[in-house]
C-alpha cells in the first residue's frame, strides 16, 4: 500500500476532484485498486502517467471519446490524427475569424458614409436590408456571395458553442394527463389546458419546482402534471390518471423567444448527446417545462420572476440510452 496515492492526495495534487476520477475510471480511461483493509481507492503509478496523459489531452480540448480511441490502441497513429484534427479545426476558425474581421470592416466603411442623423439615410439602409433579405430567400447566388449572404454562413459556423447539459434522472411519478391534442388546440378557451388547470391543487413539485411537463409526439402534444399522494381517477375526472415512468434525460435551458432560437438549442443538444456514449431513447418523448413557484401568493411570486428577467425560461429534456454496447 505504501506505493499507491489515495484518491485524496491523487486529486490535490493535479487540482481536480474526486468525482471527475470516478468518472475517468466509469470512461475507462483509468484504474484503482482497493484492497480488504482500506476502503477507499488509490492508485499505482501506472494510473498516474496515465491521468497526467489524460490532463494534457484535456487542456488541448480533446473529447472524452477521442481519449477513448487513443488509449484503446497501440502507438501514436490515433492521438497524430486527433491533434491533427484538432490543428485543422483552429486553422478552420481562424480563417472564419479573420473573413469575419474584414465583413465588419466592410460594414463599418459602409456605415462612416451613412448620417444616421438623416431620415433618409436611415430608411435607404432599411430599404437595402429588407432588398438583401429577400434576395437571400429567393435567390441561389453564383459565383462570389454577398457580404450579408457570407456573413450567415460565417456566424453560422462560429455558433459552435453548445449550451450547458445537465444530466438528469426524473423520478417516475403519479400524473393526471391531458391526452393527446393538436398543439394548436393547447390554449383555446375551454381546451385541455384549462381542465388540467381546474386540478391545481391536487398539483406537486417534481423536479426543479416544476409540476407539470409537455410531451411532444410528432405533430401532437400531451400535457401531464405530477399530483399528490393518495389522488385517484375520480378526484379528477374527467381527466385519467397515468404512471410517468421518468428516467434518464439530457437537460438543456434556454430563453424561449421564438422558433429559430428554440431549434437552434435542439440542434446542438443533440449533437452533444451523439458525441457522447449515449444515444437518444426513440420510445420516449422528449418533454419541455418551465419552472415557477408553487405556492401561496404564487401568482406574485411568479410575476416577479418574469419582471426580474424579462423572458421565460424553457427546459428541454432529451430522453437517453446507453448506447448499445458500451
Amino acid at each position: 500500500m505504501n506505493n499507491l496515492i489515495k484518491i485524496k492526495d491523487m486529486s490535490s495534487k493535479y487540482d481536480i476532484t474526486a468525482r471527475t476520477l470516478r468518472y475517468y475510471e466509469d470512461m475507462g480511461l483509468l484504474s484503482s485498486t482497493r484492497s480488504d483493509d482500506y476502503t477507499y481507492r488509490m492508485y499505482d503509478e501506472n494510473a498516474v502517467r496515465r491521468l497526467e496523459q489524460i490532463l494534457i489531452l484535456r487542456k488541448l480540448n480533446i473529447s472524452i471519446r477521442d481519449i477513448q480511441r487513443v488509449f484503446s490502441t497501440s502507438g501514436s497513429d490515433v492521438v497524430l490524427e486527433v491533434l491533427g484534427k484538432k490543428v485543422q479545426n483552429i486553422d478552420d476558425d481562424i480563417a472564419i475569424l479573420h473573413e469575419l474581421k474584414e465583413i465588419v470592416l466592410d460594414f463599418i466603411r459602409d456605415i462612416e458614409q451613412v448620417n444616421f442623423a438623416d431620415n433618409s439615410d436611415i430608411k435607404l439602409l432599411y430599404n437595402k436590408a429588407k432588398e438583401i433579405e429577400t434576395q437571400l430567400i429567393s435567390i441561389d447566388y453564383i459565383g462570389k456571395p454577398s457580404n450579408i449572404n457570407r456573413l450567415i454562413e460565417i456566424t453560422d459556423k462560429l455558433d459552435k458553442k453548445v449550451p450547458d447539459i445537465m444530466v438528469v434522472r426524473i423520478p417516475g411519478f403519479r400524473a393526471v394527463t391531458s391526452g393527446t391534442h393538436p398543439w394548436g388546440d393547447m390554449f383555446k378557451e375551454g381546451g385541455y389546458m384549462h381542465q388540467l388547470w381546474q386540478y391545481c391543487h391536487l398539483y406537486e413539485s417534481v423536479i426543479f419546482d416544476c409540476f407539470d411537463f409537455l410531451l411532444a409526439k410528432d405533430d401532437k402534444a400531451e400535457w401531464i402534471c405530477a399530483v399528490k399522494d393518495g389522488v385517484t381517477n375520480a378526484d379528477v375526472s374527467p381527466l385519467q390518471l397515468l404512471d410517468f415512468p421518468g428516467g434518464i434525460y439530457a437537460m438543456a435551458v434556454s430563453i424561449d423567444e421564438d422558433n429559430e432560437s428554440i431549434h437552434k438549442v435542439e440542434d446542438k443538444v443533440r449533437r452533444w448527446i451523439e458525441s457522447t456514449n449515449f444515444e437518444l431513447d426513440q420510445a420516449r418523448s422528449i418533454l419541455f417545462n418551465m419552472p415557477y413557484l408553487y405556492e401561496a401568493g404564487r401568482d406574485s411570486a411568479y410575476r416577479d420572476i418574469e419582471k426580474g428577467l424579462g423572458y421565460k425560461q424553457m427546459q428541454r429534456y432529451f430522453p437517453i440510452k446507453l448506447k448499445e454496447g458500451i
